[in-house]
């Protein structure tokens, strides 16, 4: 049951990158391109989670928490460049 539920994570994260992908691609603006770089490093935080667990080394969870701050200030970041910016 363990193995099909890990199976059915890998799947639905393969396709939410694949639907990241195309928005980061076809985005009209760049805020849809933001929003889509964004939403790839929440996906890649849940891969690295997933291989945490299926490797049994978990020090790969601070790896993502770090990746996780830097990638939430780096969107504050780019949020405030773009409302000044324009």
């Amino acid at each position: 049951m363990a193995d099909a539920i890990l199976m059915l994570a890998g799947l639905l994260i393969f396709f939410s990158i694949v639907f990241s992908v195309l928005r980061l691609i076809l985005g009209r603006t760049v805020v849809d391109r933001v929003v889509a770089i964004d939403t790839l490093t929440v996906i890649s935080l849940s891969l690295l989670a997933l291989y945490a667990h299926l490797s049994g080394r978990f020090v790969y969870l601070d790896v993502a928490l770090v990746y996780g701050l830097l990638s939430f200030l780096a969107v504050l970041a780019l949020a405030r460049f773009l409302e000044r910016g324009r």
